[in-house]
């Protein structure tokens, strides 16, 4: 994968491959397509791409324009304005590029590999703010600590070898005691108001509604950790015609129907039979789900819990699938493509400005920064799949391909066998006898596999 600090290294370099990225995509098509214009001064497309390449070339906005040979074709007022502009859809323009460019990954991905669709949700820390719109009191799972900012939901899609992410949403709380800033007023038909209002909504019909904005995304199964997989969540999305995959959290309060049984994780792990697979697979059962007690036996699910050892401990962990028909090790496999979202989190925060580089006190300005760090992520996962896959080279590849067409072993060790008989027969100090027999010690000292090769070939 191409490093920041080799783009950050060469501005050639970083040059070229952000005016790749950006032209490939038609990016001022789309920018258009989501509401960014302006009638006069910098076009939105020059700012966005000025912004885009701050973090590569090492610097900050403040540092940027303060140097002296500074190359931002703007000033401060004019880059605060673009990102504070609340009628800009960022939302929109992120699940349009990633869209395009999922659709391009997966034209190069086997139809036997699964892709999916990967929920979680981190800090987006602003704990040294105090005048934030809609600054809230979230809990951090990492510290176990309530911290200021807002927890970012994102969506994202993986083929196990690359990883993009669709869309987020930052939240802030449906409790407003925990709602430190309250948001500002907005007229209810803009895009603003719409944006503040999911902002304050719960995390389970926030996550639907990202769900149902991705039905063009390629992906059989929706993956969770623990927090997400509870029982209405799960049947919710399989109305939406998304199988999932999800780490059940080990709770004597969430209930299953085992064996004409409602019951818990714990007392179905106490019954199923176990196994003395060394691969890690405890067992399996097959089990029903219910939106909540009042659902009928009809609205229930069938679904299978895989009980799998904890490498870090003696205990044990649960899976839910909701396809029955894939196996207990396939469960297991698809679901160690969530951890490609822990990475790119890391990745954001560590290297990618995330949550830093802007100190505006707007709520469009958090989603707009947020979006411009989805996006260079988006450009450092493309890189990586341009210098690992030969396929994304383009038709040249094919056409190569067809040229270099291997031919049979057998035939290939005929042509070596008879070069050297007519090399030997050529040779004026080398009689017809001595040629044979030269050929018998060649054939003889060969591997044994290759020399039968030669005699069927003979």
């Amino acid at each position: 994968m191409t490093s920041i600090s080799d783009l950050q290294n060469n501005e050639k370099m970083l040059a070229t491959r952000i005016d790749y990225f950006f032209k490939r995509l038609n990016l001022s098509k789309i920018l258009l397509n989501c509401n960014f214009y302006k009638e006069s001064g910098v076009q939105c497309v020059v700012l966005l791409k000025s912004l885009f390449s701050l973090v590569f070339q090492d610097k900050n906005l403040y540092r940027a324009l303060s140097s002296q040979n500074s190359a931002l074709p703007f000033r401060k007022n004019t880059a605060y304005r673009f990102l504070n502009d609340g009628s800009y859809n960022w939302e929109k323009l992120l699940q349009l590029i990633m869209t395009r460019l999922i659709t391009f990954i997966d034209s190069l991905t086997g139809e036997n590999r699964q892709s999916v669709i990967i929920f979680d949700d981190s800090l987006f820390s602003r704990n040294r703010s105090k005048k934030v719109e809609l600054l809230a009191r979230v809990f951090d799972h990492t510290s176990h600590k309530y911290c200021k900012g807002f927890r970012m939901l994102t969506m994202g899609w993986s083929d196990g070898s690359t990883f993009m992410p669709i869309s987020f949403r930052l939240l802030s709380s449906p409790n407003d005691n925990n709602v430190l800033c309250e948001a500002k007023t907005a007229d209810k038909r803009t895009l603003a108001y719409k944006r503040r209002q999911i902002a304050r909504q719960s995390t389970t019909e926030v996550l639907l509604t990202m769900l149902r904005s991705a039905k063009d995304i390629p992906a059989k199964f929706v993956l969770f950790d623990s927090w997400f997989t509870m029982p209405k969540t799960v049947v919710r999305i399989k109305k939406e015609n998304r199988d999932v995959i999800g780490m059940i959290r080990i709770t004597e309060k969430v209930h299953y129907q085992y064996q004409g049984k409602w019951q818990n994780v714990k007392s179905i792990y106490e019954k199923i039979k176990k196994s003395s697979d060394t691969k890690g697979i405890i067992g399996s059962a097959y089990v029903k789900l219910r939106e909540d007690k009042a659902s009928g036996a009809n609205n229930s699910i069938d679904a299978k819990i895989v009980f799998v050892k904890d490498r870090s401990s003696d205990n044990w962990l649960a899976l839910l699938c909701t396809d029955i028909s894939v196996s207990d090790e396939e469960v297991v496999r698809v679901y160690g493509k969530r951890w490609d979202i822990e990475v790119f989190f890391k990745v954001s925060k560590s290297y990618l400005a995330l949550a830093k580089e802007y100190q505006g006190r707007s709520y469009d300005m958090q989603i707009a920064s947020t979006t411009i760090v989805f996006l260079r992520y988006a450009m450092l996962s493309m890189e990586s799949r341009n210098a690992t896959d030969d396929r994304t080279i383009g038709e040249l590849f094919f056409r190569i391909k067809e040229e270099l067409q291997d031919i049979k072993l057998s035939e290939s060790l005929m042509l070596l066998v008879d070069t050297l008989r007519r090399t030997l027969s050529k040779s004026p100090l080398l009689s017809q006898e001595m040629a044979d027999k030269i050929m018998d010690t060649f054939l003889n000292t060969i591997p044994h596999p290759l020399r039968q090769k030669l005699l069927l070939c003979a």
